[in-house]
């Protein structure tokens, strides 16, 4: 069977098993990533294993689905920027830096902690520390679109702090490894936070004051979906020079693009095109394809008591590090407990940074496989926490602005 229909057959099964997960898991009042997380573990290597099918012959096709699922969650992203307004989410600052910081310095303390206690070499238990300390805020701005609370100032406030927990884990990642090779000392940790501020700067400037000249431009001409397009095409560019400039993560880059767009006359033109293609195709295979990366045949019984305790301290770890932070930033507890779960996660974000370690021999195979069982389980269990979390009281509105409901949100 010739590649392109392997590919069409898995991208169908996919599509097919996401959906009807999505809308079971609806159907016990849980988020539909839930679901769709689930049935990616289940169509995995830990039980049903996709992936080896016998039409499947193409080896190549793990690795396409893979970057169709990161093309998704810069889509996922890209709309939870075009739900927020950047006044409001600047106005969030003070609960963004506080949760944000302490939302990593916390976990990774323990981590390293963790690690020292069980006899791991510094190394491994630096880079350990450095996983607990991820955050995958695409998990849980998903669940917040659903939820109808995006635009709280608990959205806001968990937002910018995952930006900030974007740059920071990062950062230590740069400063670790800069340390480790021996090549650089000051001047390279003093250059990594260069770039960051360089392309915060320019991205920046670029979405307020050329973004809006070249969508007028774009609108006034006869261009078939113009102006999504263009949306797509700033998205791609925001998220690959996040990370080949900044040396941050591209959906950094795809957050900012849409915090952008939407101070534009095009917003809701844009969000539908975006809504659309996002939804019907790249986001559920991002979700599946986190299951799908995970092999929990890997994680032995050696390994299970060290997963267990990683995974309890990469909960606490968030929670009271990010739930202080906003608690000191006068939220109420309610709030900062509803913060401190939604950086639980750690999704494609831990996986990257524990890829890193286990490539560079900072991760053993062992250590390896308990921290994605940790990143797996995180993952997992933060959707239905924040849908309890949000059970009982909506959070308030950003402070000082009223909450827009846009037409579509007051007819469901």
């Amino acid at each position: 069977m010739a590649s392109f229909l392997q590919l069409a057959l898995l991208i169908a099964i996919i599509l097919v098993a996401a959906k009807a997960a999505g809308y079971l898991s609806t159907r016990i009042n849980q988020p539909s990533v839930f679901g769709e997380i689930l049935v990616g573990v289940l169509l995995g290597p830990s039980l049903i294993n996709m992936m080896g099918f016998s039409f499947v012959s193409d080896t190549h096709l793990h690795e396409m689905i893979t970057l169709m699922g990161e093309f998704g969650v810069l889509l996922l992203m890209f709309l939870a920027g075009l739900e927020l307004h950047l006044s409001d989410l600047l106005k969030s600052a003070k609960v963004a830096a506080y949760a944000g910081i302490l939302g990593v310095l916390l976990p990774v303390g323990l981590g390293i902690g963790f690690g020292e206690l069980v006899g791991m070499d510094l190394n491994h238990a630096l880079f350990l520390g450095l996983t607990l300390g991820a955050t995958s805020v695409s998990i849980s701005a998903q669940v917040l679109i659903e939820l109808k609370v995006i635009r709280s100032r608990v959205g806001y406030g968990l937002l910018g702090a995952a930006v900030f927990d974007d740059v920071l884990v990062l950062l230590l990642l740069s400063i670790f490894l800069a340390v480790l090779s021996g090549s650089t000392g000051l001047a390279g940790i003093l250059i990594a936070i260069g770039k960051m501020l360089l392309f915060l700067g320019v991205s920046t400037a670029i979405g307020l004051w050329v973004l809006p000249f070249i969508v007028r431009i774009t609108h006034n001409r006869s261009i078939s979906q113009g102006t999504t397009s263009l949306a797509v095409v700033i998205m791609l560019l925001f998220g690959a020079s996040a990370e080949l400039v900044g040396g941050m993560a591209a959906i950094t880059g795809a957050f900012l693009a849409g915090l952008m767009f939407a101070r534009t006359s095009e917003k809701s033109k844009i969000e539908t095109g975006f809504h659309s293609l996002a939804y019907a195709l790249f986001v559920p295979i991002f979700f599946v394809s986190i299951g799908l990366g995970v092999d929990l045949r890997t994680v032995d019984s050696s390994s299970i008591w060290i997963m267990l305790g990683i995974t309890i301290l990469a909960i606490i770890g968030k929670v009271l590090g990010s739930g202080a932070g906003a608690l000191f930033s006068k939220f109420n507890f309610r709030e900062s407990l509803q913060i401190g779960i939604g950086m639980v996660s750690r999704g494609e974000v831990g996986l990257i940074i524990a890829k890193i370690g286990y490539d560079g021999g900072f991760l053993t195979n062992d250590l390896f496989s308990a921290i994605v069982g940790m990143i797996l389980i995180t993952t997992l269990i933060t959707p239905p926490l924040l849908r309890i979390a949000f059970h009982h009281k909506k959070t308030n509105p950003p402070i000082d602005t009223p909450l827009e409901i846009s037409p579509k949100e007051e007819n469901s």
